[in-house]
């Protein structure tokens, strides 16, 4: 591959800056000291991004901006998630390869619908609606809105209008529709399919939650292959302006690196808002914390054993994706996109210091 390995050390790291509340968790468990500190997790394994064009990022956030307003997605007081989000930086950042702005507007499009969805259909901590219960017909309903209802006339109808009439069904609706404009007739089923995967992630972990059942590192880490970003990564090749064909992407072997570059992505996810959601959430499910409570660990010992884990996988994909890639240049452009999605979002999240505080471990 052609960018070197990186592992961020302590010594890369500035200065931390504690802030003044301590950070409420389980009261068997170490707590985290929350602080302003930004920067990359010391010790992560990670691979350097392009760095995004400030211009181009602004013209998809205002393109995003716009086509969220037109559809009405949310409310006037979300304005100020929108801009925390950075949604522009985001895609720029994941698809430096992108063939266009229009397709990296698609991209963004299905990042806020699936944002808008998650928060109102099963945040229940957000205010807006969302709750475990009754999530299954939410969910449902949902994935209609990417998978069309085919039926009576009248039932139809009935369908169309209520898509229409709610926000998150809205969004989806219309990034699926222009998501389908620029790929093939295979990449949209295959993002289609990857979003049932998505979702059946989140029945599953608001079943935990509703059970109170506590997963095995095992266990949660095969929710979380559900529960993850899989369906972003599954349009790198429409948005770079390729297609990787359906019998090429459905060979094991594809499937696996594909798996473990979603994977070792949202382990990075876990890492970077720990203190966020725990802050919000103490007894939100992320690696640290199921770490923890089976290994009877602090939580400053299960994060820094959370960061080995993440480097394992992210290992097991650079090292299986780079052979592929050696036999066949289609899978090598794929696996570069690939690559490019994983460095930009560990970027994004590494830089968001608005949005995301490191522990103070190290």
């Amino acid at each position: 591959m052609s960018v070197p390995d990186r592992v961020a050390g302590p010594a890369e790291e500035p200065a931390l800056r504690p802030t003044a509340f301590s950070l409420p968790g389980p009261p068997s468990l170490v707590r985290a000291r929350p602080t302003r500190r930004g920067g990359t997790v010391p010790g992560l394994r990670y691979r350097p991004a392009a760095p995004a064009d400030p211009e181009k990022a602004a013209e998809v956030d205002r393109r995003l901006e716009d086509w969220a307003r037109r559809l009405d997605l949310f409310p006037a007081a979300w304005s100020g998630d929108f801009a925390e989000f950075r949604f522009g930086r985001a895609v720029v950042l994941q698809h430096p390869a992108a063939a266009d702005l229009d397709r990296l507007t698609v991209a963004g499009e299905f990042l806020l619908a699936e944002n808008i969805v998650d928060s109102c259909y099963c945040e229940e901590d957000e205010g807006r609606g969302g709750a475990r219960r009754g999530l299954g017909g939410r969910l449902i309903m949902a994935q209609s809105a990417l998978d069309p209802f085919h039926g009576t006339p009248e039932t139809e109808e009935e369908w169309r209008s209520g898509v229409q009439a709610d926000g998150p069904l809205r969004a989806y609706y219309w990034a699926m529709q222009d998501y389908a404009a620029l790929a093939t007739p295979s990449q949209a089923n295959r993002f289609v399919h990857d979003m049932a995967r998505l979702h059946l992630g989140y029945l599953a972990e608001a079943s935990w939650a509703q059970t109170r059942h506590v997963p095995k590192v095992g266990e949660y880490l095969v929710m979380r292959q559900f529960n993850n970003f899989r369906p972003c990564l599954s349009v790198v090749d429409a948005v770079d302006g390729y297609e990787l064909p359906e019998a090429v992407y459905a060979r094991p072997e594809i499937q696996r690196i594909t798996a473990l570059a979603c994977n070792a992505t949202t382990i990075v996810n876990d890492l970077y808002s720990f203190t966020k959601e725990l802050a919000s959430d103490p007894d939100h499910l992320n690696l640290p914390q199921v770490v923890a409570a089976n290994d009877g660990r602090g939580l400053k010992a299960a994060y820094l054993k959370s960061v080995e884990i993440h480097n394992q996988v992210m290992e097991a994909y650079e090292t299986e994706s780079a052979v592929l890639a050696a036999a066949s240049p289609l899978v090598e452009r794929y696996t570069r996109s690939l690559s490019d999605w994983v460095a930009g979002n560990h970027e994004w999240h590494a830089t968001n210091s608005d949005r995301y505080h490191l522990p103070n471990y190290w």
